[in-house]
């Protein structure tokens, strides 16, 4: 039985050229998946394709699926996600899955771009200098995150502080400020990124609030739920719906 005529036009819209060995081995799960990716999902949520590709990247390398980036950033590249969007994506990954994880993803997109010809390395993003990215950072994340910086502040015990200043002067300094994607996107993406982490519940709640901050809606947050469920799984994508019933409940 084959794939659908919805997702068997996606699917060709995303990968033109590749071909998995798994439509050979695996024909039955291949279309049922397909089905479910490609056609269910996508009827279940309104995020254009450029931003479903980019949250699914991120998503992608906190899982730590190697294969899969490639294929998806192949699939982006080819619908209008930029080099210099994918970089930032990557980049950002930093900041919530660390470096041990992402730099197998990061030799994987430069792989992958070398070989598309794209001339590395790209003009860069920062916006920041070693004097100005604490201060700098700090404005950012309160912009993003609200007043409760202060707080945050106010109550880190004096032995701690350091990773209120980290926070500050990396998180939001070296990767927030950065240009190559706008922060209503970088919420989104920091969002995909924690649910696909798992085991960051906290942070997942702090971001639905930051989303909210920075104009993102209920809506936005439940569409990027709805495209990962095929990427993460079940747990990650429900207890991600719980955060944002929690802190963005529907209206009544």
């Amino acid at each position: 039985m084959p794939a659908n005529d919805a997702a068997r036009r996606e699917h060709d819209t995303l990968f033109p050229a590749h071909r998995s060995t798994l439509a050979e081995t695996d024909p039955e799960f291949v279309v049922s998946f397909d089905d479910f990716a490609f056609d269910e999902t996508l009827r279940a949520a309104s995020i254009s394709r450029h931003h479903r590709l980019v949250v699914q990247l991120g998503a992608v390398i906190a899982v730590g699926a190697q294969h899969e980036f490639r294929v998806l950033l192949g699939a982006a590249l080819d619908n209008e996600v930029t080099p210099v969007e994918v970089k930032e994506v990557v980049y950002q990954a930093v900041a919530y899955v660390g470096i041990a994880r992402v730099v197998d993803f990061l030799h994987i997109t430069n792989e992958v771009l070398t070989a598309r010809g794209v001339e590395l390395p790209l003009p860069g993003q920062s916006t920041t200098t070693p004097e100005t990215r604490f201060e700098v950072g700090r404005a950012e994340q309160t912009a993003i995150v609200g007043d409760r910086v202060d707080a945050m502040y106010a109550n880190a015990p004096a032995d701690a502080v350091h990773f209120q200043r980290f926070l500050s002067a990396n998180c939001f300094g070296d990767h927030y400020t950065r240009t190559g994607l706008d922060v209503r996107t970088r919420e989104l993406l920091t969002f995909a990124m924690l649910v696909g982490l798992g085991g960051a519940d906290n942070q997942v709640k702090g971001h639905v609030a930051a989303n909210l901050h920075v104009g993102n809606t209920r809506a936005d947050l439940l569409d990027v739920l709805t495209v990962l469920v095929p990427f993460v799984g079940y747990p990650r994508t429900l207890n991600g719906l719980a955060a944002v019933d929690e802190v963005a409940p529907p209206a009544a």
